[in-house]
């Protein structure tokens, strides 16, 4: 399929290419640029040029807590991103569509899709289960609460506010955390046999590592192993996860655009 794709576009212009990944210059770009200038020149965030399958609002990288570029305005630019190349999925009638029965959000934003994958592809139950999503985030902690739901999860929030979370936890068959705090999670946290998608990424001071740093989760990974009967690494687990899934997203926009079924 994708490449009858690539041929497709070839004869409709030979010049097009496929570019995928992060560029410095694209950085550079966004670091000097207001939010003004963006909504002044649409083809820079690549709206309406046909060439272009997907359109990434490159807000967030490597992880949601890591804003890259926090002085451009969040809202305006994600109303920017034409609905039909919005492979993120942050679009606000996507979101909207997820969160509603009976109805399809043309994209699923990517970490959230990459987790429910994860489950189905490992024949984990989802259908009756209690589980907790810790994090309220857009960008993963409501969009996978809802995605749960839409598979008839029965799902609890805990987030900053929330009291006892540790007691609300512990009575999860399934936990998605995304708090972004180095080995929150402990055994005690932790129903024996659940199923744990650590979706944060901490960095740590280690001297011993190549830069200084290593990378950890919200959960403490040793100890889980212990008590769950799955749990993902960090780093390794989600985070190809995610890519994999944008790249869906990109060549299902592209099927779209160029009329496969």
């Amino acid at each position: 399929m994708y490449r009858k794709i690539l041929m497709r576009m070839r004869m409709m212009n030979p010049t097009r290419k496929v570019v995928v990944g992060w560029a410095k210059e694209y950085k550079r770009y966004l670091s000097t640029t207001t939010t003004n200038q963006i909504l002044l020149s649409p083809p820079l965030v690549s709206v309406d040029l046909p060439e272009i399958w997907g359109s990434t609002s490159t807000l967030y990288h490597h992880h949601p807590s890591q804003s890259l570029v926090s002085h451009l305005d969040e809202e305006k630019i994600l109303n920017l991103v034409s609905l039909e190349k919005d492979v993120d999925g942050f679009h606000p009638i996507n979101m909207g569509n997820l969160s509603m029965r009976g109805r399809e959000p043309l994209f699923v934003p990517c970490t959230p899709k990459g987790c429910l994958e994860l489950l189905l592809r490992s024949g984990v139950g989802i259908v009756g289960k209690k589980a907790v999503v810790i994090g309220r985030s857009n960008i993963v902690g409501l969009p996978i609460a809802l995605l749960l739901q839409r598979h008839h999860a029965t799902v609890t929030t805990v987030h900053a506010c929330t009291k006892n979370p540790e007691h609300i936890t512990c009575e999860a068959d399934i936990v998605v955390t995304a708090a972004g705090v180095p080995n929150m999670i402990r055994s005690s946290w932790l129903k024996p046999g659940a199923v744990v998608i650590d979706v944060g990424t901490c960095p740590v001071e280690d001297p011993s590592a190549e830069y200084g740093y290593r990378l950890v989760g919200d959960v403490c990974y040793e100890e889980a192993l212990r008590i769950a009967s799955a749990v993902t690494p960090v780093p390794g687990g989600v985070g190809p996860m995610t890519i994999a899934m944008l790249l869906c997203n990109t060549l299902d926009s592209a099927k779209r655009l160029y009329g496969f079924t």
